[in-house]
C-alpha cells in the first residue's frame, strides 16, 4: 500500500490524505512575524532563557519556533534535502530530494530521488519537481508523459498542503506549519553538522497554523486541516544562532484512500527537511505552456 503511496508520485496519482472515508490533499501558508525578542536571532540568549521561570522558558520556546517561518524569509534562499519515510508493515520506504527554495519568492527546485522498490523496479529516472504558489510541476512524472514534458498540479486542490502528496515537504510550508507550534520544549543544546543549534520539540496544529497566517495564503492549511484524520503534527525543530531552521522533522498521519485492503486506515509518514547554504542563488526556470502536459496519464498498476 505504501509501495503504491511512493509510486504515485511518478504515475499522476495524489497520495491523498482522507477524513473518514473522504479523499484528501495540499497547499501551503505565510510568513509570520518573529518578534523584537528574535531580531537577536532566536538563539534563547534573552533573559527567559537564562533565568526565567519554566512559564517563561516554554514561551521564549514557542516563540522561536513560530518565528522559524519568517526567520527563513528573512535569510533569502537556501539549500535544502529532504527525506520522507513512509512505513509499510515493518518496512519503511523513503524518497530523498535536494535542491534549493527562495523563501521570498516562494519558489523552488528539487531533484527526487524514490527507492528502488517503490513500484516494483530497480531503477527509477529521477523526479524534478519545481514548487511554486499555488502549483507544483513535475517533470518525467510518469507512464504516459512523453520524455522531458512537464505536469502541473494544482496544489489549491490537494487537501495536504502539499505536506505529503509531492513526496517531499515544500520546505517554507514545513515551517509555516510552525505557527501552530504549542507544549514546546527545549531539548537541549547540540551540535549539527559543526553548528550549534537548539533542539526544540513539540506539537504542531494544523488549523491553528492556518488562523496565524495571512489570509490571503490561509487556504491551503485550511484544506489540510480538514483533509488530516489526525491535525497534530509531531516535530522536532533545530534552530542555529540566528534563528534559522536547520532541520525539521514532522510526523503527519492519515487515513489511506481506495477501497481495497487496507482502505481507510491510518498511514503514518515521516518528512525531515534539512537547511543550509543561506543566501545562495536559487534560479528556477519555469516551463514553456508548450512544454506542458495535458494529456492522459497511465499508470502501471491497478487504482
Amino acid at each position: 500500500m505504501v509501495a503504491a503511496m511512493a509510486s504515485a508520485v511518478v504515475q499522476g496519482r495524489a497520495v491523498v490524505p482522507r477524513r473518514g472515508r473522504t479523499s484528501a490533499a495540499v497547499a501551503v501558508a505565510a510568513a509570520v512575524a518573529c518578534g523584537t525578542a528574535l531580531l537577536t536571532g532566536c538563539s534563547g540568549t534573552g533573559a527567559a532563557a537564562e533565568g526565567g521561570g519554566p512559564d517563561a522558558k516554554a514561551a521564549d520556546a514557542t516563540q522561536a519556533v513560530r518565528g522559524a517561518a519568517q526567520t527563513l524569509v528573512r535569510a533569502g534562499s537556501s539549500h535544502v534535502t529532504t527525506a520522507m519515510r513512509m512505513a509499510s508493515g515493518g518496512t519503511w520506504l523513503t524518497i530523498t530530494g535536494s535542491g534549493g527554495f527562495d523563501y521570498a519568492k516562494r519558489r523552488g527546485e528539487l531533484r527526487l530521488l524514490l527507492p528502488k522498490d517503490a513500484i516494483g523496479a530497480e531503477e527509477h529516472k529521477p523526479l524534478i519537481e519545481l514548487l511554486t504558489p499555488g502549483a507544483l510541476y513535475m517533470k518525467d512524472r510518469g507512464e504516459g508523459v512523453p520524455d522531458g514534458k512537464w505536469v502541473r498540479v494544482d496544489t489549491t486542490r490537494l487537501p495536504d498542503g502539499n505536506l505529503v502528496t509531492g513526496g517531499a515537504t515544500e520546505p517554507l510550508a514545513a515551517a509555516e506549519l510552525l505557527r501552530g507550534a504549542q507544549d514546546v520544549t527545549l531539548v537541549g543544546q547540540e551540535t549539527l553538522d559543526g553548528t550549534p543549534v537548539r533542539h526544540y520539540r513539540g506539537t504542531a496544529d494544523i488549523a491553528r497554523a492556518a488562523r496565524a497566517v495571512d489570509p490571503a495564503a490561509r487556504g491551503p492549511l485550511e484544506a489540510a486541516a480538514k483533509g488530516f484524520t489526525v491535525t497534530g503534527v509531531p516535530f522536532d525543530a533545530w534552530l542555529d544562532g540566528q534563528g534559522r531552521l536547520r532541520r525539521l522533522t514532522q510526523r503527519f498521519t492519515f487515513s489511506s484512500a481506495g477501497t481495497g485492503k487496507g482502505a481507510g486506515q491510518d498511514v503514518t509518514v515521516v518528512s525531515t527537511t534539512t537547511f543550509d547554504g543561506f543566501g545562495v542563488a536559487v534560479p528556477v526556470t519555469m516551463p514553456r505552456p508548450a512544454d506542458i502536459w495535458t494529456g492522459k496519464i497511465v499508470s502501471s498498476r491497478p487504482r
